[in-house]
């Protein structure tokens, strides 16, 4: 059965009707065929014809994403999860202007999850991506996350093409990272302090190229690097 919010955008928006075929996700691997056999106002009756179970993504990828000024930070997510990511984490950056209390973190949480599922709908992806209530970069260092393969985008001088921490990875392990997460600054990037304590456990700086980006086209960019060097065939050195 649907109800709700999701029964609401099957009647009104997708305007499904009795005995038409629709496609449910569960949002952790799971496809559902459905048939409609019957609705009111809020709810719809579905019988299931078929069950499809997706792998989950070889390597999940967490996205650590400064939280930009305005409504920029649903557009990322909606992107992200378009992408694959696992995990979406919202910074709370020195040079970010916004500042929520625990109440306001769990709000903007659950409203951006919100904007994930939507994403998943129109993307059609059976994996839902967490996304975490806002944290400081220091608050998300301080639980000892790992991670394969942990890279940050940054402008200092000496980062390094991104291909190139695959290659090493693959030198050292024989194989493709299992984990990995890509930090992504506010606008001005990251102060010195917090790059410092970012690269303190490990995590490689790499280059987006000559230009600056603009927040939201630094994260999409990033992600689409991640994607085309996991799920190229024949990785090799």
């Amino acid at each position: 059965m649907l109800a709700g919010r999701e029964a609401h955008h099957a009647l009104h928006v997708l305007r499904v009707r009795r005995g038409e075929q629709v496609i449910v996700l569960n949002g952790v691997g799971t496809e559902l065929t459905c048939e409609v056999q019957n609705y009111d106002r809020d709810k719809i009756q579905l019988s299931v014809t078929k069950e499809k179970q997706i792998p989950a993504p070889p390597c999940p990828i967490t996205l650590l994403q400064a939280v930009p000024k305005g409504k920029i930070i649903d557009s990322i997510i909606q992107k992200a999860t378009e992408l694959g990511v696992s995990r979406i984490v919202p910074l709370l950056s020195e040079r970010v202007a916004t500042q929520v209390d625990q109440k306001g973190a769990r709000q903007k949480a659950d409203k951006w999850q919100q904007v994930a599922i939507e994403a998943i709908k129109q993307c059609g992806s059976a994996w839902l991506p967490l996304v975490e209530t806002p944290m400081t970069p220091g608050q998300f260092l301080a639980r000892g996350d790992k991670f394969d393969l942990p890279l940050v985008a940054s402008l200092q001088p000496g980062s390094r093409h991104p291909r190139e921490s695959f290659r090493e990875f693959y030198k050292q392990h024989g194989r493709r990272p299992n984990s990995a997460c890509i930090w992504i600054g506010p606008e001005g990037d990251f102060t010195a302090d917090e790059v410092s304590a970012i690269e303190a456990g490990g995590t490689l700086p790499v280059t987006l190229g000559p230009l600056v980006l603009r927040v939201e086209t630094a994260a999409t960019y990033s992600l689409a690097i991640l994607n085309y060097e996991l799920q190229a065939p024949g990785f090799t050195t």
